[in-house]
């Protein structure tokens, strides 16, 4: 059975004064979870953080990488450099990322190839908008992202982690059905079972809204191996409750 994992994306909040007091209160309460935990934190806190949480069983990630190695390009910061500074998740093809920064299947594919190469674990992203849902057309989108990542890292796709977001339940409130992730798990297992044998060790997480009220209905469907959590991360207790639904 793959272990749970439980990963928290602070997105663009936090501070150092609430980094501390987030992190004191989830060293507090978390004790030895029997599934795995991160919190995928801004670049410019990744120093902070380490910190606070180095040696203890949260891990360390971030939100995003650069496709390129090293160079000119100002304001980047490549895989090695987060590398060397303790980071060991890295979310890539975040839909936020793809909308608001224009990133393609093509650029997602080459930042999980940075990242794995340095060591980094990328939690690649997929998902469908509204429109694509309603237009039967979720299937296809998600494997279609999915494909481009494994097409540039078909030797060690085993080691990455996916994560399937519905864009309609991101930041909305609104969370698809412990059903309806289901399916599109599902799908997403087989499309990985046909790339790699060791298919059923990679972990599928749910990102669209979960939260202390739902997780424990997502964690328990079949290909649902745990959650990439937004606001709920950012709050103590609720995110607690999520890390005791994986156990």
């Amino acid at each position: 059975m793959t272990q749970k994992f439980i990963a928290g994306n602070w997105k663009m909040n936090g501070s150092t004064a609430a980094n501390d007091l987030l992190l004191s209160g989830l060293l507090a309460g978390i004790g030895q979870p029997a599934c795995q935990v991160a919190v995928c934190v801004p670049s410019i806190y990744v120093a902070q953080c380490h910190g606070l949480i180095a040696g203890t069983s949260i891990s360390l990630g971030v939100q995003d990488v650069s496709q390129h190695e090293s160079g000119a390009y100002t304001g980047e910061i490549s895989a090695a450099m987060l590398k060397d500074c303790g980071v060991r998740f890295a979310i890539v093809g975040h839909s936020e990322r793809r909308q608001y920064h224009g990133e393609t299947d093509t650029v997602v594919a080459t930042k999980a190839q940075r990242a794995l190469g340095c060591g980094i674990t990328p939690i690649v992203c997929v998902g469908e908008t509204l429109a694509e849902r309603e237009a039967g057309q979720t299937e296809a989108v998600v494997k279609r992202q999915l494909a481009a990542v494994i097409h540039a890292n078909g030797h060690c796709i085993s080691e990455l982690v996916v994560a399937y977001e519905p864009v309609w339940a991101i930041g909305t409130g609104r969370s698809a059905t412990a059903e309806q992730a289901q399916q599109v798990h599902a799908v997403l297992r087989t499309q990985l079972r046909a790339a790699s044998s060791k298919a059923d060790g990679i972990q599928i997480l749910y990102g669209g809204s979960m939260n202390a009220a739902n997780a424990k209905d997502l964690l328990a469907q079949q290909d649902i191996d745990g959650g990439l959590i937004g606001g709920a991360a950012l709050k103590v207790q609720d995110f607690l409750t999520i890390i005791a639904a994986a156990q």
